[in-house]
Parts: structure tokens; sequence; C-alpha cells
């Protein structure tokens, strides 16, 4: 066995965790290079997200895009699995950074995961057309692939809620005027508008318009953010909302509040009231 020399161990302790995110010594702390003592006061939290996910800092109209993706996905109310989870954690003594693990950790495929479904649709319609077709049939072949993975509900189109989502519209013409102004290139926001138009042919005409997963997607695609990174943007926006409700309902008080009033019982379907069977030997 060989033994390691003083300066071996010491640069094995720091292999251990390599990282190029942070660099520290006593005084000192950079963020990819960047002292923090110039970054606080000129850096806005969402250019912050931007050096920490990609290394660099972005440019002032990339910059804005993203934040305005983080604003629109902050809250959807009590309903939103999320935030319910929330509220009903913080009725149960927890702290709030319970509360908020409990309510972050229902953000999976169904409930949290359509922003990053549609980058991955809006990336494979685009390499459809990189590898020769013609921009229709990139959407309908992409529109299928889509829906064999996910099933019947397009990741990014359509909601239960609202006939159309109000913030879709708004955050599609700020990468309209980004697009005019050079910011961002404008193909992932054409993409998304095919795509609804290839749902709108495939149901008679009747649209399905883009939700806050479909159009917030189109600015992490426009932005360069891969898949995986669309979701957690999206768990980084929605947790200011957890942290509001959470917080608001400890305000309020209430005990152990489930997901219903307790004056109303769920459905009962199993079998009717029985004996437990005389013969049954006793442990």
């Amino acid at each position: 066995m060989t033994t390691k020399t003083a300066e071996e161990v010491r640069e094995g302790v720091r292999d251990w965790w390599r990282t190029s995110i942070i660099d520290m010594a006593p005084g000192e702390i950079r963020y990819h290079g960047y002292p923090i003592e110039q970054l606080i006061g000129r850096v806005g939290f969402a250019q912050m997200a931007w050096l920490m996910t990609r290394g660099e800092l972005p440019g002032e109209g990339q910059a804005r895009l993203l934040e305005a993706a983080l604003v629109s996905a902050v809250d959807h109310g009590p309903q939103a699995p999320s935030i319910g989870i929330a509220r009903m954690a913080a009725t149960c003594g927890v702290g709030l950074n319970n509360a908020m693990a409990s309510a972050l950790n229902v953000l999976g495929d169904v409930h949290g995961g359509a922003g990053e479904q549609a980058v991955e649709m809006y990336l494979d319609i685009a390499a459809r057309e990189d590898a020769g077709a013609d921009a229709a049939t990139a959407v309908q072949a992409g529109l299928d692939a889509a829906i064999a993975r996910h099933g019947k509900f397009v990741p990014g189109f359509g909601h239960r809620f609202h006939p159309v989502d109000p913030r879709a519209p708004r955050l599609l013409a700020l990468v309209d005027a980004a697009a005019a102004q050079g910011h961002v290139g404008g193909r992932f926001a054409r993409i998304a508008r095919a795509v609804e138009s290839g749902l709108a042919e495939r149901k008679g005409g009747r649209r399905i318009p883009m939700n806050i997963d479909g159009a917030t997607a189109v600015i992490y695609a426009e932005l360069g953010f891969p898949p995986p990174l669309a979701r957690g943007l999206f768990c980084l926006s929605r947790s200011v909302g957890i942290l509001a409700h959470a917080w608001e309902q400890m305000q309020q008080g209430g005990r152990n509040k489930g997901p219903i009033p307790r004056e109303y019982i769920w459905r009962y379907d199993g079998p009717a009231q029985r004996e437990v069977p005389g013969d049954i030997p006793t442990p």
C-alpha cells in the first residue's frame, strides 16, 4: 500500500467536491470568478440565477425575459397541489422550511413538469426542422412524439381553469419584443405558435391555447436553458408562492387542516359494514 504525502492528501480533499461555481478564501467569496461584493446591489435575483446555472451574466434583455418567466409562475392558488400542501403542512405545526419542502416535493411530472416537457417538445421539433423536415411536418411529428411520451395532454397547452391563460399572451409579447431587439432569436415562439395551430387542425379547428408552461418554455428555450433546468426554474419561481401561502396560513392559524373541510366526508366505495369472523386465531 502506497503512503500518500500530505500534499496528495490535501489535493484529494480539495478534489472531493470539484466546482466551478464558488471560490472562497478567508474574507473572499467569488461566484464564477465575480466577487460577491461587486454583485451585491448591482445584480438582480434573476441575473444571479442565470450566473449560478450558466456560469456567465446574462445580457440585459435576456435577464428581463428570465425575470418575466419567474414572476409569471409564482402562484396559482390553493387548488394547486403544491400550494395546498404548503398550507396543510403549516397547520401541522412544522416550520416554514418543512412546509416549503413538503410542497416542492410534489412538483413532479404531472404538477410542475409540463414546462420541462414543453421545452423538450420544442427542441425536438427544431431538431426535425434542422434534419430537413418542413415546419408543418416537424410540428405534427413532434406532437405525435410528445403524446406518445406523455399521454393525450400536450405539455404546455390547454388549461382546466382558464379558457385562455392570461399569462401566456403577455409572455409571448415580451418574447416578440426581445426578438425584435435581437436579444433572442424568436424561433421557439414561432414553433410554439405552430404547435398551437397544429393542435387546432387535429381538433377540427378548436383551439387549445398555450398556457403558462408552454409560454415559459418558449422563454427558457429561447434563452438556451436545457429542459431539466426549465423545471428547476419553475420550482424556484413557485417557491415564492409556496412561501407566501405557508406564511399566511401560519398567521391565520388552524390545526391539522386536511384537503377538505371536516364536515365533508370522502366517498367510501368499499364493502358494507361486516363482522370479523369469530374463528380468526388470536395472535
